[in-house]
């Protein structure tokens, strides 16, 4: 079901911690405030709750490795894709959130990849990118600066134990916009493919949210979102989205203890 954009706002603002302490500002009215990095996607990156615990969204991470003075505002949410974020009025909330100098990180993939949902569908050479531009659009009709992020992949291996791709023609068709638009493009998806093929079949199940219960191969537990995070925040800097001053803690070790799932918003 659609939301108002004013439905949609009140619960970014209600889903605690949408926005985290994580460095540099922008100035408005004649002083610095806070950048915001606003995180636009699914539920590899979205903020979990105690309900879900342990499966862990890499951008309840992201905050580890940046700055205080940058703070993160994570949007992402369960099961979207770009078609159904903005119909859903969410890329309208968020665009009423932006300001000059912040930044607008896009992840979708995993979900427009269901061809058999026409509320999230989008095709990679026509709708996807075209979904993208609104983003990349918006955000700098607002002086904010967009960033693409390639879908993180999935946790696939064939039989000789290679790490497959799985997300098809989208993160081309990615890459692609982001050339044709000059849009900075973080290659989650190439580097998470890298790792899991380091690590290799085994290793990686201590990366995803395996449980007793459950074999899930999208999403992650606090390793796993640690790492990603660590990809991303990588990313940032290697791109110069990011300064130096900006990030931390790159290639430290970070306690899995420092992951927390809140409780779930109340109506």
């Amino acid at each position: 079901m659609s939301l108002s954009r004013r439905q949609v706002a009140a619960a970014a603002v209600s889903s605690i911690p949408l926005a985290f302490a994580a460095t540099g500002t922008a100035r408005a009215g004649g002083r610095h405030r806070p950048r915001t990095l606003y995180i636009a996607g699914d539920s590899t990156a979205a903020q979990k709750y105690s309900d879900a615990a342990p499966e862990t969204g890499w951008g309840m991470a992201l905050p580890f490795f940046l700055r205080k003075e940058l703070d993160v505002a994570n949007h992402a949410v369960n099961g979207r894709s770009s078609k159904s974020f903005v119909d859903e009025g969410r890329l309208d909330a968020v665009l009423g959130a932006v300001r000059p100098g912040d930044l607008l990180l896009i992840q979708f993939a995993h979900n427009d990849e269901k061809a058999e949902d026409p509320t999230r569908y989008t095709e990679p050479w026509t709708t996807y990118q075209d979904y993208l531009r609104r983003y990349v659009d918006g955000a700098r009709a607002r002086g904010a600066r967009p960033v693409l992020a390639t879908p993180v992949e999935r946790r696939r291996f064939d039989a000789a134990g290679n790490a497959v791709p799985s997300h098809g023609e989208y993160p081309a068709a990615m890459r692609a916009l982001a050339r044709r638009e000059g849009v900075t493009l973080l290659d989650v998806q190439a580097l998470s493919l890298a790792l899991w093929q380091r690590l290799g079949a085994e290793a990686t199940k201590a990366y995803f949210n395996w449980t007793a219960t459950e074999q899930d191969n999208t999403h992650f537990n606090p390793p796993g979102a640690i790492a990603v995070a660590r990809l991303v925040a990588r990313e940032l800097l290697r791109g110069r989205v990011l300064a130096h001053r900006d990030v931390r803690r790159l290639d430290e070790e970070i306690p899995e203890s420092w992951i927390s799932w809140p409780a779930p918003a109340t109506a």
